[in-house]
């Protein structure tokens, strides 16, 4: 039996599946492992959605924080723990999607060793950057960037920022540096501080700054323009590229997992990225 597996790209949907509907499931707490550290978007969402998850199933839901190599430590956690259902991962496409192709050695497959219950919706990276940086569009941000060769500098927090980070500097022929953190608080932070230029932060964490001034958006990476900002232009807008997610029945999160796994393994190559 294959482990359970909750994939997260965003808040959403309630949860269950026939694999959940043992008769005395469940009889005792259910862990679900979130691949990022306290304050990081999914925390939240893991925990939003622990407490009716609990409700429904009269069952206390754990949220147990498990950060580390891009999400790759909490899925082969999952994967190694008892197939019973009562150990979920709370995943993103970093440990499913994009792991595989940034990482050597992988210990875990991201098809076979889980059992897919839903998406619960999308997240919707941004791109933001300091304040104190004088562009205000994409097309000023790459203007900058040429004219100021090797002065800019990109913060990552996931393998979603990571990619899409890079795949700017490939498709603008920009020259920046990757500024890796192991999650999204501190990487904004530095930001914020104008340590690092810029991030693709998701909204949940980089809009309270954007309303407020201390952070500049000037995109988002969709094929069309979030309900939630919707006068900030996309990247496909800007000519460089755009994300788009939906939500999903256990059959077709199936198929979208083996579909992601082509895609990013895809854009990790057009973007020159090689494995670690």
């Amino acid at each position: 039996m294959k482990r359970l597996l909750l994939i997260l790209m965003a808040a959403g949907a309630a949860l269950y599946s026939p694999a959940l509907r043992a008769d005395n499931y469940p009889s005792k707490p259910i862990t679900l492992v979130n691949v990022f550290g306290p304050g990081s978007s999914s925390d939240t969402i893991c925990r939003v959605i622990a407490q009716p998850l609990s409700v429904a199933l009269k069952q206390s839901v754990i949220v147990e924080d498990r950060t580390g190599a891009s999400g790759a430590l909490a899925a082969l956690y999952v994967a190694r723990s008892a197939p019973d259902g009562y150990t979920l991962l709370m995943a993103t496409n970093s440990p499913l999607s994009a792991v595989p192709f940034l990482m050597k050695n992988v210990s875990y497959d991201p098809v076979k060793d889980f059992t897919a219950v839903t998406r619960v919706g999308s997240f919707t990276l941004m791109l933001v950057v300091n304040p104190s940086l004088p562009v205000k569009t994409v097309k000023e941000l790459i203007e900058y960037a040429k004219a100021n060769p090797g002065k800019l500098s990109f913060a990552s927090a996931n393998t979603s920022g990571i990619v899409a980070g890079e795949t700017l500097t490939h498709w603008a022929e920009i020259n920046m540096l990757h500024v890796p953190y192991k999650s999204t608080p501190p990487a904004i932070q530095d930001v914020l501080a104008g340590r690092v230029s810029m991030m693709f932060a998701d909204l949940t964490s980089g809009l309270p700054h954007v309303r407020s001034g201390a952070l500049r958006a000037l995109a988002v990476t969709r094929l069309h323009r979030s309900s939630l900002f919707p006068e900030l232009p996309t990247l496909d807008e800007a000519g460089i590229t755009g994300f788009e997610a939906f939500s999903s029945s256990p059959k077709v999160l199936e198929d979208f997992v083996k579909v992601q796994l082509g895609k990013w393994g895809k854009m990790v190559k057009d973007a020159g990225i090689q494995p670690e």
